[in-house]
């Protein structure tokens, strides 16, 4: 996707568009979030790879956690590939397709305790 078409969705000029891209501007947690809706990725993409020393800058190291980390399952619902294999799911049109896909995924793996 170029910068010009990106900018036309989220209402911006390319060249604001550049200034996210190089890091002149900060990204608000509101044009993150449109950002992933245009991208069609969870708001979770943008901070897979990590690096250590960026987590390390990361406010929450540097005062006490106010918010306990999410439990396992609730991250894993949160993960790209979850998300993506459920609107792959529900892109199958016809119905007993979609049925046999669920059963073969409850076939394939067990099912994992709810939070």
């Amino acid at each position: 996707m170029s910068q010009e078409h990106l900018g036309e969705a989220l209402g911006l000029t390319f060249q604001q568009v550049q200034k996210y891209e190089r890091g002149a501007n900060r990204i608000s947690a509101s044009r993150l979030f449109d950002l992933a809706r245009v991208l069609d990725v969870p708001v979770t993409f943008f901070y897979e790879e990590m690096d250590e020393q960026t987590m390390a800058a990361s406010p929450r190291h540097m005062v006490r956690a106010t918010v306990d980390p999410p439990d396992a399952a609730e991250a894993l619902m949160a993960q790209r590939e979850t998300l993506e294999l459920v609107r792959a799911y529900y892109r199958i049109v016809d119905p007993e397709v979609r049925k046999q896909v669920h059963e073969l995924a409850k076939a394939l793996g067990p099912v994992l305790p709810k939070p």
